[in-house]
């Protein structure tokens, strides 16, 4: 036994040197661990294939994150100051100055009035908001369009045809000035109050080769200088309630307010004297307006609102409802119902020029009452990466008087209009079109052609369209009459789109037409646009100038324009455009010129100055 435990006691016997004290065995060059990898080897690059090691998982359990901390959470020595803006003036942040447009500013409602400063106005409380504008416009038009030739006397004695010379120039030189006051912080919800008014100052002057044009008059000359001063708004708005936690809200206005029926203003779109009760819900994905407006007298040559006038015997009213995201997601649709009531038979009106506008120079020359239901669908947004507007309107109603038969009438016309535009980057391309019904049988009792309350349509091209932006007089068949209106899309044959009546005896309209927008900078953008006109049908025309047969196609309306800004802002803005009618055998066969030509031309340089 003893010779076994020996060894196994000299086995259990400790070493005579620890581990820390023995020398590591070295391990085999091929074993040896690599140094640690540099992943920039070179400043600036690193090594491919190289991945960082991924940082480790945060997270976070903060419940207080969900809610506010209660109020008494807070400090009470210290207090918020509502006032944000006197105290960026303590800190000297900004510098105010009246002039400035760009940076904040009193005058343009960036800050709070202080009653203090103006005990003569009827405020109290440190949230009221002054916002005072001021543009000036300025035209200047050389153009040319068939220009009849005076009965009694002309400007040259070789001219003995219907149209003499077709050149003529305008200039028109137009400020406007307007103020608001409004209560309520308006940068996250609608004012409680707002007083608004808004006066325009036109002076123009315009020259034409011929007399009878400008003036009624032959003795006067063929160029007028005028001048006038319109009020364009002057409204009470007040805020009734928000209806949820996102200021949806009831509001009503009353007086002379801008309104706009339809997306591109192709029925209404006016400055009218009314009362309009408006309001969001549902985020404001839903929208509503209900308004009754009393039309106001316009200045012949400016177009421009006159309060020294008694308004006209014609009331629109006017309902609709826009919701989002319908009929599909990022379209806004649109139901309109207008209703415009027409009482001015008895009443003749006399422009300032001595033309006569109420009635209309045609057929039996008697006054009209009628009564016009507008019943319509607007569609405004994008269908996947198409963007769409579109308009379908159909007008019924009665006219008391048809000019051509002088007994009532029926009214049944329609009217529609779609543009498609598709981006890539910086360029849109648009295709448009448009279909107004034409009246097809200008004796029975039924008026087929659609007119509407003011148009003012912003599509084909707009007022750089030759079409759109000039006036074609009917002469041969109608005595102070216009085959369609300045600033206007349809052929309505009125004496005036500003103080003349609707009229559903008229040719009717058709527009096919493609155009392009370029922005080359934010500050430069060029379009260009081209559209082919037809009276959609002939007929009126045909019984007004006893003709047989008159041909449908106008011809084709070409134009192109450049907008520069210099501030890449809406506060300095100037545009050139050149636009041109090339003639087509519709349209010859009821006009020509002096030389016989087919093309017509405009052109447009207009400066817009904005504070």
């Amino acid at each position: 036994m003893s010779l076994l435990l020996v060894p196994l006691a000299f086995a259990l016997q400790p070493p005579s040197v620890t581990p820390e004290e023995q020398p590591a065995e070295p391990h085999p060059p091929w074993e040896a661990e690599p140094p640690p990898v540099d992943p920039e080897v070179i400043e600036g690059r690193r090594r491919p294939d190289y991945t960082d090691p991924l940082p480790d998982p945060v997270t976070q359990d903060n419940p207080g994150a969900v809610r506010a901390p209660p109020p008494q959470a807070f400090p009470t020595d210290e207090v918020p100051i509502p006032d944000r803006w006197r105290l960026i003036e303590t800190l000297g942040l900004v510098k105010e100055r009246f002039w400035d447009p760009y940076n904040q500013n009193t005058y343009k409602g960036d800050r709070p009035i202080n009653p203090e400063k103006v005990p003569w106005l009827p405020i109290t409380g440190n949230d009221w908001f002054l916002v005072l504008n001021g543009i000036s416009d300025t035209v200047l038009e050389p153009r040319s369009f068939p220009i009849p030739v005076g009965v009694q006397t002309t400007e040259d004695t070789d001219r003995i045809d219907v149209f003499g010379d077709d050149f003529s120039t305008v200039f028109s030189q137009t400020f406007i000035v307007g103020a608001a006051l409004l209560k309520g912080s308006t940068a996250y919800k609608p004012p409680d109050v707002e007083y608004r008014v808004t006066l325009a100052f036109n002076m123009n002057y315009v020259d034409v080769p011929e007399r009878r044009v400008l003036f009624v008059e032959p003795s006067k000359p063929s160029h007028r200088f005028d001048h006038f001063l319109g009020v364009q708004e002057a409204f009470f708005d007040y805020h009734f309630r928000n209806t949820s936690d996102r200021y949806d809200f009831d509001s009503a206005r009353i007086g002379i307010q801008p309104f706009q029926s339809d997306f591109r203003g192709f029925l209404f779109n006016d400055q009218q004297l009314g009362l309009r009760f408006f309001g969001t819900r549902d985020n404001n994905r839903f929208q509503y307006n209900l308004g009754a407006f009393w039309r106001l007298e316009k200045d012949t040559n400016s177009g421009l609102n006159s309060v020294v006038q008694r308004p006209r015997d014609d009331f629109v009213f006017v309902a609709n409802a826009y919701r989002q995201d319908f009929l599909i997601p990022a379209l806004t649709s649109q139901i309109t119902l207008v209703y415009n009531r027409n009482r001015e038979a008895d009443e003749i009106e006399i422009d300032d020029n001595g033309f006569p506008v109420r009635p209309a120079l045609l057929g039996d020359l008697r006054g009209r009452d009628y009564d016009v239901f507008y019943l319509g669908y607007n569609a405004d947004g994008r269908i996947g990466r198409i963007n769409v507007t579109a308009s379908a309107y159909g007008a019924l109603g009665e006219d008391r008087n048809s000019f051509f038969t002088s007994e009532p009438a029926d009214i049944r016309a329609f009217f529609a209009a779609a543009e498609l535009s598709y981006d890539k980057d910086w360029m849109r391309f648009r295709l448009s079109g448009a279909y107004a019904s034409g009246d097809d049988d200008p004796f029975d009792n039924t008026e087929g052609g659609f007119d509407a309350i003011f148009e003012n349509p912003v599509f084909a091209g707009a007022d750089t369209s030759y079409w759109i932006r000039q006036t074609i007089p009917f002469a041969g068949g109608g005595r102070a009459v216009s085959v369609n209106g300045r600033n206007g899309l349809l052929n309505s044959l009125r004496s005036s789109k500003e103080q003349g009546q609707s009229n559903f005896n008229n040719p009717g309209l058709v527009l096919v037409g493609a155009g392009a927008d370029f922005d080359l900078t934010p500050e430069f953008r060029i379009f260009a646009n081209a559209n082919h006109l037809w009276f959609e049908n002939t007929a009126t025309l045909e019984a007004l100038r006893n003709e047989g047969s008159i041909p449908k196609n106008i011809g084709w309306d070409l134009s192109t324009a450049a907008i520069w800004r210099p501030k890449a802002t809406q506060n300095i803005v100037f545009r050139l455009s050149a636009a041109a009618l090339l003639a087509e055998d519709g349209f010859r066969d009821l006009f020509d010129s002096l030389d016989g030509g087919g093309a017509y031309y405009s052109i447009l340089v207009n400066a817009i100055l904005t504070y």
